[in-house]
C-alpha cells in the first residue's frame, strides 16, 4: 500500500502489528510507544521529512484513549497529575513544532536530536535499577511488590476486586504541592517544579513528535521517586492531548512552509494505522501491567532505549 504524504510503500499489517507490539510493553510503563515508532519510520520505512513528527503524534491520538480508559476504569489516574502535566506540556509543543521545522529539516541532524533524547531516556531507566537508586526507594519497591501480588491474587480468584486500597486518592492538592495515596502509602512533590520541567519537555515532545509523556514518565519515576503504577495513567492521559494539540498546529503551520517542498502536515492515513495497531496494545498493556515487576518493565524499555540512541548518535559521526 502506498502513502501519498509520507512516499511510504508498505504492507499495512505491518504498521499495525509492529505498533501493537511497541505500545503492549510500552504502555506499562506510562509510555505510549510513539519514541520507538519514529525510529521504525525513519529507519526502517524511510519517512524523513518533518511530517514524521505530527504522524507519529496522529499515532498517540488513536491509540492512547484505550490505555487511559483502563487506567480509569481500574481507578488508577492521579487527576491533578495529569493537570499539571498538560498544563506544562501544552505551550511546549507549539514551541517544538516550529523547532522541528525549522531547525531540524535535515533527517541526520533530526536522527542525531532523537538519539540525544533516547540517549537520556534509557539512561535514566536504567540508573533507577542501580542498588544505589534502590537503597532510596525501599517504600516504592515495596508498594510495587505488594501491589503486583495483590494483582496476582485477584487473578487467581483468591481475591476479589480491582478497587479497595489500589485506587488512588487525592490527599491535597494546590498550586505548590500535590499528595496522594496509594495502596496504603503516601506520595508527594512540588507543583511548580513539574510545571518547570513539563515545559522543557514539551519542546522536546513537539520537535521529536511523541507527546512528551516517554520523557516525563521516567523523570516520574526517578526524580520524584513516584510508583510507575501510579503515573502510568496520567504520563499517558497528557501525551494524547498534547498530541492532539500538537497535529494541529502543525497542520495549521503546513501552508505557510509549502514553499520549502518538504512535506509538514500529517501522514493521516499512515499515523492512523499506527494508532490501530497501538490502540489494541495500550488496552492489553494497561490491562497486564499490575502481573509484570515494575523492575522488568523499566529493564526492558532502558535497553530498548539504550540501543537505539547508540545507533542514531554513531550515524552523525560516520
Amino acid at each position: 500500500m502506498y502513502f501519498p504524504t509520507s512516499g511510504v510503500d508498505v504492507f499495512p499489517l505491518i504498521p499495525f502489528l509492529v505498533a501493537l507490539g511497541v505500545s503492549f510493553f510500552t504502555s506499562m510503563g506510562g509510555v505510549s510507544g510513539a519514541f520507538l515508532l519514529l525510529p521504525f519510520q525513519v529507519s526502517v520505512l524511510g519517512f524523513t521529512s518533518p511530517a514524521v513528527s505530527p504522524t507519529n503524534l496522529v499515532y498517540n491520538i488513536v491509540a492512547i484513549p484505550s490505555g487511559v480508559y483502563r487506567y480509569i476504569r481500574e481507578g488508577r489516574m492521579a487527576w491533578p497529575l495529569a493537570w499539571v502535566i498538560i498544563a506544562g506540556t501544552l505551550p511546549g509543543v507549539f514551541i517544538g513544532a516550529v523547532v522541528r521545522v525549522k531547525y531540524l529539516p535535515d533527517p541526520r541532524h533530526f536522527k542525531f536530536f532523537v538519539g540525544c533524547v533516547l540517549l537520556y531516556i534509557g539512561v535514566r531507566l536504567l540508573v533507577d535499577l542501580t542498588e544505589r537508586a534502590a537503597r532510596g526507594k525501599i517504600k516504592i519497591r515495596e508498594l510495587e511488590d505488594r501491589f503486583k501480588q495483590r494483582a496476582i491474587r485477584i487473578k487467581k480468584g483468591k481475591e476479589g476486586g480491582e478497587g479497595g486500597a489500589a485506587v488512588i486518592r487525592t490527599i491535597k492538592f494546590s498550586f505548590t504541592r500535590y499528595t496522594y495515596e496509594f495502596y496504603g502509602e503516601t506520595f508527594s512533590f512540588n507543583s511548580i517544579a513539574l510545571f518547570a520541567l513539563t515545559f522543557a519537555v514539551g519542546i522536546i515532545g513537539g520537535t521529536y513528535g511523541i507527546g512528551g509523556g516517554s520523557i516525563i514518565a521516567p523523570f516520574l519515576i526517578a526524580i520524584f521517586n513516584l510508583p510507575v503504577y501510579t503515573i502510568a495513567g496520567a504520563a499517558l492521559l497528557g501525551t494524547f492531548l498534547t498530541s492532539i494539540v500538537g497535529v494541529v498546529f502543525y497542520a495549521m503551520i503546513a501552508p505557510f512552509y509549502a514553499h520549502t517542498g518538504l512535506a509538514i502536515a500529517p501522514d493521516w492515513t499512515l499515523g492512523a494505522l499506527f494508532g490501530l495497531g497501538g490502540f489494541v496494545g495500550m488496552y492489553w498493556g494497561a490491562r497486564a501491567q499490575k502481573y509484570f515487576p515494575a523492575r522488568l518493565i523499566k529493564l526492558v524499555l532502558g535497553l530498548t532505549i539504550l540501543f537505539l540512541a547508540v545507533k542514531y548518535i554513531a550515524n552523525i559521526l560516520r
